[in-house]
């Protein structure tokens, strides 16, 4: 293990980065979960009923929550990043509101999503 990780205070920008790394990694498996969902569509009705099953679980929505987690928080990292790419922000304060304001966006857009997704019986 590398020295510096036994001193190294954590700091929430910190975590942050970490997080934007992992929610892309968890995009990209989301990406085959949209392929299986094509590839059963193409496939016919009963392979679509089956893949509706799935992701009808309790498994499946828990993984579909992560997957909307994954979705908002990458987003709204992501527009925090494009806005320190025009040079605002960049300070300690500002940078550690942001990281607060992202992890605000996130909550909120994933459960306003799944709530909208429960009153039209999209669950």
């Amino acid at each position: 293990m590398s020295p510096h990780l036994q001193v190294w205070r954590w700091h929430v920008t910190m975590l942050t980065s970490i997080l934007h790394r992992v929610t892309g990694v968890g995009l990209y498996l989301g990406g085959l979960i949209a392929a299986a969902w094509a590839v059963s569509l193409a496939a016919g009705p009963e392979a679509y009923e089956t893949f509706k099953a799935v992701l009808g679980s309790p498994l499946g929505k828990f993984v579909m929550f992560g997957m909307t987690l994954s979705v908002f928080y990458h987003l709204g990292n992501g527009i925090r990043h494009l806005v320190w790419d025009f040079g605002y922000g960049l300070d300690i304060k500002s940078a550690n509101s942001s990281a607060w304001a992202v992890f605000g966006f996130t909550v909120a857009a994933t459960l306003a999503t799944w709530a909208i997704a429960f009153q039209i019986g999209a669950l």
